[in-house]
């Protein structure tokens, strides 16, 4: 057994340069999903851009009865999106090193809009495998919520525990995953280097001072998003639709952005630099 109790937390690497697509999409070289290994026990995916615009992020942590996967992706069709074999050959490569029987997998969403929750049907038939719904209902069923969007949820994956804070604002069942084995916090559509859609904008900022407080006790290394829509220039997004992002900044964020974004929520300043706050009626 793995002991994911390990007080600070596991330091991984980011030293990775994300595949941004490609000047001419249908020519490019690369794979449809790009494949960092963060840790021994933490994978970062990201679906390649020349694919699909959105170009969005998945993550896959390995607890010692079970695995995570955090969003399947932007397309459905395992041609343009392998994404049951890799995770297949990810946690084979894993088993392989850490052998147990009857592993599980969860899958499982930051939020349900179509860029996160387009793969699912590709694990609806994958033996020990639960897909957790994205609606409103099928979440705080599945993790347990009580009094949401109130109080927090806890997610064991065998050793290996996530704090899941409720996140609406930019969509009613969004989910923030904070992992404690990592220091990891996985924001989703919430916090990320670029567009910020805010839908109900009450909801928006009571997320983000749950965020804020959380972050205030707890032990944060990264905050993670799924996406990356700015280019290094500060306040300069590459417009919806590029498929091609050749001056990227890092994905990683830090909990100091979250009050950033709390006061572009209060008016109290304008461009943000790492992001651009969208509100949509």
């Amino acid at each position: 057994m793995i002991d994911f109790r390990t007080g600070a937390p596991v330091t991984g690497s980011l030293d990775v340069d994300w595949h941004a697509g490609w000047p001419s999409p249908k020519h490019d070289p690369a794979p449809e999903i790009q494949v960092h290994a963060y840790s021994e026990h933490t994978v970062i995916l990201r679906q390649n851009m020349s694919v699909h615009h959105e170009a969005p992020f998945l993550f896959l942590l390995f607890g010692n009865e079970r695995a995570l996967l955090l969003d399947t992706g932007a397309s459905p069709d395992p041609a343009h999106l392998p994404l049951r074999a890799t995770v297949d050959t990810l946690v084979g490569q894993w088993l392989a090193r850490h052998p147990r029987e009857g592993y599980g997998l969860v899958v499982a969403h930051t939020h349900g809009h179509g860029d996160h929750i387009a793969g699912d049907g590709q694990f609806a038939d994958r033996p020990h495998t639960e897909v957790v719904g994205p609606s409103l209902d099928a979440v705080t069923a599945y993790f347990g919520f009580e009094q949401w969007p109130l109080r927090a949820a806890e997610l064991d994956l065998g050793g290996r525990v996530l704090d899941l804070l409720p996140g609406p604002g930019h969509h009613e069942a969004a989910v923030v995953f904070h992992d404690r084995h990592t220091g990891l916090l996985l924001t989703g559509d919430s916090l990320y280097p670029g567009r910020l859609y805010v839908r109900d904008l009450a909801a928006f900022r009571a997320t983000v001072d749950r965020l804020m407080a959380f972050c205030g006790t707890t032990p944060v290394t990264h905050v993670l998003g799924c996406h990356i829509e700015m280019t290094r220039t500060p306040d300069e997004d590459y417009p919806r639709g590029t498929t091609h992002q050749p001056d990227e900044p890092p994905l990683q964020l830090t909990p100091g952005h979250l009050r950033r974004l709390r006061d572009a929520l209060d008016g109290r300043h304008g461009p943000c630099g790492d992001f651009i706050v969208v509100y949509q009626d």
